[in-house]
């Protein structure tokens, strides 16, 4: 008898177009409308992005900051800060190297503010420079203190029959993508299962899935996950044929303890069903040296082959 649960928290409603769930960085599939945006979001924001994107803020807010107080300098009358050059291009280029140097607090001398007035606009931006810099500082304490999980799925799902047995197994691997071993890693997975019931309406029926081991005590090379398909099963009724047909996902959280940060990390993945590669399984990902030693090689994690 399939292990049909209640709705984990993603809805009972589908479509028949309906997008996967969970992307494959791990994110819910959501598209957010009329939602307020505060300020305090923009924290969060560039704690989660790329380091790319970081940086690229980064400079785009230095620039922008430069910008707007070097056209109030030159407004007020570059002579106060530098001899003029009666162009007006490098005027505003030393007045954005003045702002530059104010809002660093650099100061290399050659040029300085003359009068109360710029006296007391250098000021401000010597504050306001302090201000960010002290905010980037924290953002960049806080991408490298955040706990962030490094689990590696493998790209596919493979269903094969495992030797010595009747019954289609379906299987994904992970990893971890860095030297550190996972400790009590945990696992659950959970189908949703998008089907028209009598009225003609998509409905999503959830089941947990049976697994040969939901959990392991620690997790230095790669770990196979495996469901059987078998007569308590909710894929046991359908076909290979039908299994790549069905509108189905596998949602998948995994727990361990990272000694890094000192504390639970959690990660979700998903597969789609129709992607998943039938009469295949994964290659060995680690052998042994000549020397002894286990070696572990990333790049095989993906890799399959025929049975």
């Amino acid at each position: 008898m399939a292990n049909k649960i209640k709705d984990p928290g993603v809805g009972v409603s589908s479509n028949k177009r309906a997008k996967r769930f969970v992307n494959l960085d791990g994110s819910f599939n959501i598209k957010h409308v009329n939602r307020k945006v505060s300020v305090s979001e923009s924290y969060s924001y560039l704690i989660n992005i790329s380091w790319s994107k970081f940086f690229a803020w980064v400079l785009f807010g230095y620039i922008i900051l430069n910008t707007f107080f070097a056209i109030v300098y030159l407004f007020l009358g570059v002579e106060a800060i530098t001899e003029p050059s009666k162009n007006l291009i490098i005027d505003f280029f030393n007045a954005f190297f003045f702002s530059a140097q104010t809002i660093t607090t650099v100061g290399y001398g050659a040029m300085a503010p003359d009068g109360i007035v710029f006296g007391f606009i250098s000021s401000i931006e010597a504050l306001v420079g302090l201000l960010c810099f002290s905010f980037v500082t924290g953002l960049l304490y806080g991408r490298f203190s955040r706990p962030k999980s490094n689990i590696r799925f493998s790209e596919h799902l493979v269903l094969n029959n495992k030797k010595g047995e009747e019954h289609s197994s379906l299987m994904f691997r992970l990893m971890s993508k860095s030297k550190h071993v996972m400790i009590y890693p945990k696992i659950e997975v959970t189908l949703a299962l998008s089907e028209k019931n009598k009225e003609g309406v998509y409905k999503n029926n959830f089941y947990k899935l049976a697994l040969e081991r939901n959990e392991i005590t620690y997790l230095p090379t790669t770990w196979t996950v495996v469901h059987t398909i078998k007569e308590s099963s909710p894929l046991y009724q359908y076909s290979i044929e039908e299994l790549k047909q069905l509108h189905a996902e596998l949602l998948i959280v995994t727990t361990y303890y990272d000694e890094s940060f000192n504390q639970e990390v959690h990660q979700i993945h998903s597969y789609i069903l129709k992607n998943v590669k039938i009469h295949q399984k994964f290659q060995k990902a680690f052998y042994y040296d000549t020397e002894g030693y286990t070696v572990l090689d990333h790049n095989k994690l993906d890799q399959t082959e025929k049975v």
